[in-house]
Parts: structure tokens; sequence; C-alpha cells
């Protein structure tokens, strides 16, 4: 399977990961790529570089639209789905979760199956794995997930295990781990706190961690998990799911350090006691299964991904 000369469709397109999707696909020559975004999160400047240089469509609307993705899906050869609420919004509104996580992708694979859909590439996360039995995770990893958000990538998983096997849809799931960089959304836990870190830094202050700092994450890039969809669609992989990380665990103390070093190592980090939330402290991605079979590797590591991202943020301050 091959994006060349293809007609793409990328559901959360005008997002972070989904606009990345959409750049690459037009690097790779895609014949004409249609994004379908509510804009709730995305916006339309994430899409500029594609509209300039490639055949995008972009649509305002929502996948809980039947009626809209049957429209548009006419014609597609591949699919990418990354609509979602943030994790946050889940537990603030979970009925609005429920009707987007798991009604929206059950909508957006029967949209599949009706219009034969050569194959859907979607969104899971390391969410469903919760608090961790062990460390790297593996796919065999329990769920351990406490999250409406994570129960939610669990049901889009299974829901596309019981397409396959009854219609033969293709699908790849890649569970995303925390992803960061230029136009990242800034809602999550442990991606928003580098905004906010570099907003301290930009005005001379001491950005604050709740903890001891020990917290430890695997951040992954945002174009490792984009350039990881175009993997997982052109791969001969017809089922499956995947960990997309770094297999590198980060604490705050080691992404503060760096950060810090690439903008003002005159300034030092405070600390606070810790905030009362229900977060995972521990989480780092074992990856082998994505290497062998999707041929995946990380290619930016911590440094040079936060070296981008503080370049993009400041471009963006200059421009408002």
């Amino acid at each position: 399977m091959k994006i060349k000369d293809s007609t793409i469709l990328v559901t959360g397109g005008a997002g972070n990961i989904g606009s990345h999707i959409v750049d690459m696909c037009i690097k790779e020559g895609a014949k004409k790529v249609i994004v379908i975004d509510n804009f709730s999160r995305g916006v339309t400047k994430n899409l500029d570089w594609a509209k300039e240089n490639g055949n995008v469509e972009i649509v305002n609307g929502d996948i809980r639209d039947i009626e809209l993705l049957n429209k548009y899906f006419k014609g597609v050869d591949y699919v990418f789905h990354q609509a979602a609420l943030r994790i946050t919004q889940c537990a603030q509104a979970p009925k609005l979760a429920h009707e987007v996580l798991i009604d929206g992708t059950f909508n957006v694979l029967e949209a599949c199956v009706k219009n034969n859909i050569k194959k859907i590439i979607f969104a899971s996360s390391a969410s469903v794995y919760g608090d961790p039995s062990y460390l790297p995770m593996d796919e065999n990893h329990p769920f351990n997930n406490k999250t409406y958000y994570g129960a939610g990538k669990i049901a889009n998983e299974q829901m596309a295990r019981a397409f396959r096997e009854m219609y033969g849809l293709k699908h790849v799931g890649l569970r995303y781990f925390n992803v960061y960089g230029p136009r990242m959304d800034i809602y999550g836990y442990y991606t928003e706190v580098m905004i906010k870190w570099l907003d301290k830094i930009d005005k001379n202050e001491s950005p604050m961690i709740f903890g001891d700092g020990e917290q430890a994450m695997d951040f992954i890039y945002v174009e490792d998990i984009a350039r990881a969809n175009i993997l997982a669609l052109e791969s001969d992989v017809e089922e499956g799911v995947y960990n997309v990380g770094t297999s590198v665990m980060s604490s705050l103390n080691d992404l503060i350090k760096v950060m810090l070093e690439l903008t003002n190592p005159k300034i030092k980090q405070i600390y606070r006691e810790p905030e009362k939330l229900l977060i995972v402290s521990k989480r780092q991605a074992n990856i082998n299964k994505a290497k062998k079979d999707l041929g995946f590797e990380c290619k930016i590591n911590l440094r040079e991904g936060l070296k981008k991202l503080i370049e993009w943020k400041k471009i963006q301050h200059e421009r408002n």
C-alpha cells in the first residue's frame, strides 16, 4: 500500500498530530488529502504548508455526523483517524466523550466499510495501560486504565478487531506515548507543563515542578508519531496495535534540565508540594513490535525535539 497517488482522509486533521500526518502525506505524493475537523482543538493555520504544497480539502465537520462521513469517504483510499477529545475533557464530560470516542469512532469504522476503504490507521494511546505493572510496557501489558479516555481507546481497539472479523477491514492502532512538539495541544498534563515552563522562562522566572520531579514519561516528538502512521499504512500489516514511543523514560528533572540548557541556564527550577491529581507517574514504551513489523524507530531525541519546540514557540510569540 502506497500513499503516492492515493486519496487520503484524515479525521482531526487540523490538530497537532493530524496536521503533521497531512504534511507527510503531501510529501509522499498523495493525490488529494481530505481533512475533517470540527476545530474544537485544531486550527487552520496548522494546514498552511500542506495547502500551499498539495491538494488539500478542509471540511468543517464532526465524526458524529455519519451522513457527512459517508459523503466525504466516497472515493477515498485510506483513512487516518485522529479525531478525539483530550483526556481532561473526557473526565469533565464523560457523555460527550462517549459520543466522540466511541460512537464517533464506530461511525468512522462503519463509513470505512460502506465506502470500501482499503485500510485505516487510528490513534490509540498508552493511557490504556494505566499504572505500570512493569516497565517498559509492551503491547501485552494489562489494561490498568482508570480514565474514561483510556476506556474509549480500549473500546476503539476492540471495535476495530470486531470490524476486521465481520467485514475484513484492515486496520492498525497506534498507542501513542507522551507526544510533544510544534502545534502541540497544550492541554495534556505532562505536555502542558512544557509550555508553562517556557512561558516562565520567557519572563525570566523560575519554572515550577510539583513534587520531586522524578515523575518520568516517554516523551516522543510529533514528527516521529506522524512517521509511524505513514509506516503503519504502507506496511503489510492488516491488523494490530503497536506502541509508539522512544523507549527512553525521562523525568521532569531531566526535561527541565535540558530546557534550561537550551534557553537560560542561569534560571533554576523551584519545587512545590505535589498536586493531588490522578495521573500516571511512570511510563516507558517497549517498541520492539513496531520495529519488527513497521520498521519504526524514533529519530528525534529529547534535546533535538525540545530545541524544535522552543524555536516554534518563539515564532508563535513573534507573530502574536
